[in-house]
C-alpha cells in the first residue's frame, strides 16, 4: 500500500450488527469507509472480551479495502501470527501490554504485515520516540480502551501533535481512535492525525437495510477533517 497522509476513515465494526458483519462490512465500504478496523479485547488487558482470530478470518472476505486489527491484549506476542493468517492487513499492539514492545514490533513486520504501536491516554508521546523506525502507524487512543461510546479526551489532541512533530517525514500514519466525531475530528486533523477511527459515530442511525446514514456519518467526519486542515 502506497503512503499517503490524506484523510481516511476507519468503522470499528464493535460498533455494527454483530449478527450481520459481512453485509454491515461491505455496507460501510460502499459508503465510503478507506479502512475497516477491527477491536480485538481479551477481558484482560481491557474490560471486554470481543473478536479471535477465527472472527477475523470470517471478516477478511468481505473486506475490500483495508484490515486494521487493533489487539487490546496481553500477551500479544503468542497471537500474532495466528491474526497475521486471519488477514490483518495492519497489527497494532498495545506498548502498555507488555515489557518488550519493541520485539513485538518485529514479529508483528516478520509476518508480513504493516505494524502500528497504540498509546493508551495515561501514557506519554514521549514513550514511542525510539520506535518510529519499526512502526508504519502510531494509534493514540483518545478513551480509555475497552468500551465503544465513550466521551472523547481532549488530551489527546497535543499528544497527537507531539506525535506528528517527532515522526517528521517519516511514512508513519497517526490513527485516533475513541470519541471521533464530527465535533471532535477538526482539531485532531489540524494536530496531524490522519487515520480516524470512529464506531458509534459511524454506525448510529443506519442498518444494513438502510445503510445511507452510514454514508452520511462518514462524509460528515471526513469533511469536518478536511476543513481542519484549509
Amino acid at each position: 500500500m502506497s503512503f499517503d497522509r490524506s484523510i481516511k476513515i476507519a468503522p470499528s465494526i464493535l460498533s455494527a450488527d454483530f449478527a450481520n458483519f459481512g453485509q454491515e462490512i461491505r455496507a460501510i465500504e460502499a459508503q465510503g469507509a478507506d479502512w475497516v478496523h477491527v477491536d480485538v479485547m481479551d477481558g484482560h488487558f481491557v474490560p471486554n472480551l470481543t473478536f479471535g482470530p477465527p472472527a477475523v478470518k470470517a471478516f477478511r472476505p468481505h473486506v475490500t479495502t483495508f484490515m486494521d486489527v487493533h489487539l487490546m491484549i496481553a500477551p500479544v506476542d503468542p497471537y500474532i501470527e495466528a491474526y497475521a493468517e486471519a488477514g490483518a492487513d495492519m497489527i497494532t499492539a498495545h506498548l502498555e501490554a507488555g515489557p518488550h514492545i519493541h520485539r513485538t514490533l518485529q514479529a508483528i513486520k516478520a509476518t508480513g504485515k504493516m505494524a502500528g504501536v497504540s498509546l493508551n491516554p495515561g501514557t506519554p508521546a514521549e514513550s514511542i520516540a525510539d520506535l518510529l523506525d519499526v512502526v508504519d502507524m502510531v494509534l493514540v487512543m483518545t478513551v480509555n480502551p475497552g468500551f465503544g461510546g465513550q466521551k472523547f479526551l481532549p488530551l489527546g489532541i497535543e499528544k497527537t501533535r507531539k506525535i506528528r512533530e517527532m515522526i517528521g517525514d517519516r511514512p508513519i500514519h497517526i490513527q485516533v481512535d475513541g470519541g471521533v466525531t464530527p465535533e471532535t475530528v477538526g482539531a485532531l486533523a489540524a494536530a496531524g492525525g490522519d487515520v480516524f477511527v470512529a464506531g458509534s459515530a459511524v454506525f448510529k442511525g443506519g442498518s444494513v437495510d438502510n445503510p445511507a446514514p452510514y454514508g452520511d456519518n462518514i462524509r460528515a467526519i471526513r469533511a469536518a477533517a478536511v476543513k481542519a486542515l484549509k
